[in-house]
């Protein structure tokens, strides 16, 4: 969203400065047009606009819903990332409260059998090696009988280190991985929830519509206007200074504004002269040319009556004498 003062037309900046420079006797005030600060109000993804809200012309509150694009596809995807928040939740909770009381006993069993199956095959060497030493065996039943021995104290060390395991609970590793898997499911849940919401175009302050550029049906490109608002207590007046005048004019002084079509002029307040000249650099200007060179001026009309007034209409803008 940005504060936008729309600028005038180059031929119309050229119209104006015609009619300073003109020959015969120029109307009386300086030149320039009826403005008003505009908000636009961008499309924060490309998606199709569902419906209006609010009519161009009709004044807004602050909050006030003003259009609305298609939600749908950003809602699937909010489901989803929902589902991957509560699936890593889940793990999480199941990483903290350990292994359950049957895994736990399993481990047991498993490593009692195994202490079981190793003292047999201890006995069954021992006596295989008395035989052997004895010459009543051969090496070959005595060395089956050594690798057997072998295998069942390697399965009954892997039992009780898998019954360690359990018992010690889960590390601190894996659960710092869980935790960090379910701030990043809660993280994309909040900004596809922010996006969502952000479908829903509001007045973001007091205004009054002027424009809904792209009608129900219509998908604009993320980041065009989709709505803009003018806002502001009153409009301004946007008029041009000649260079032979521009030290009679100071911020704050009070000026009348004439509104083609209205008879009566309204009261105003000078905002700011800009320091640059218009349309031609100072230093590409000598002799009469110099006489040529504008600045531009803001006024901000005052009264209940301006309010009322529409963007774009000429004006002419001169000192009120009378207010000093």
């Amino acid at each position: 969203m940005q504060v936008k003062r729309w600028r005038g037309r180059r031929a119309l900046a050229g119209g104006l400065l015609l009619a300073l420079a003109g020959c015969g006797e120029p109307p009386a005030g300086l030149p320039g047009t009826l403005e008003w600060d505009r908000l636009a109000l961008p499309a924060e993804a490309s998606e199709p606009v569902r419906r209006w809200a609010v009519e161009e012309g009709e004044r807004v509150a602050p909050g006030q819903v003003l259009l609305e694009l298609d939600g749908r596809r950003l809602e699937a995807e909010l489901a989803s990332a929902r589902g991957e928040l509560a699936e890593a939740e889940a793990r999480l909770a199941e990483l903290r409260r350990g292994p359950r009381p049957e895994p736990l006993a399993a481990a047991r069993a498993e490593l009692d059998r195994a202490l079981a199956e190793l003292t047999l095959a201890e006995t069954t060497f021992r006596r295989r090696q008395a035989l052997f030493e004895r010459g009543a065996m051969a090496e070959d039943a005595r060395d089956i009988a050594r690798a057997e021995r072998d295998r069942r104290r390697a399965e009954a060390a892997a039992a009780r280190a898998r019954l360690a395991e359990l018992e010690a609970g889960t590390r601190r590793e894996r659960l710092d991985q869980a935790e960090a898997a379910v701030a990043r499911a809660r993280h994309r849940v909040e900004r596809l929830r922010l996006d969502r919401a952000r479908l829903v175009v509001r007045a973001p302050r007091e205004g009054r519509v002027d424009a809904l550029p792209f009608p129900p049906g219509d998908q604009p490109p993320a980041g065009a206007t989709v709505v803009s608002l003018l806002v502001g207590e009153a409009p301004y007046a946007r008029f041009f200074v000649p260079v032979d005048r521009r030290t009679e004019l100071q911020p704050g002084a009070a000026m009348r504004v004439r509104v083609e079509g209205i008879a009566e002029p309204f009261p105003a307040r000078l905002i700011h002269v800009r320091q640059e000249a218009a349309f031609t650099p100072f230093y590409a200007l000598s002799g009469e040319a110099a006489s040529r060179l504008v600045y531009r001026a803001e006024a901000r009309l005052e009264g209940q009556a301006a309010r009322t007034l529409p963007a774009g209409l000429p004006v002419r803008v001169e000192p009120d004498d009378d207010a000093r």
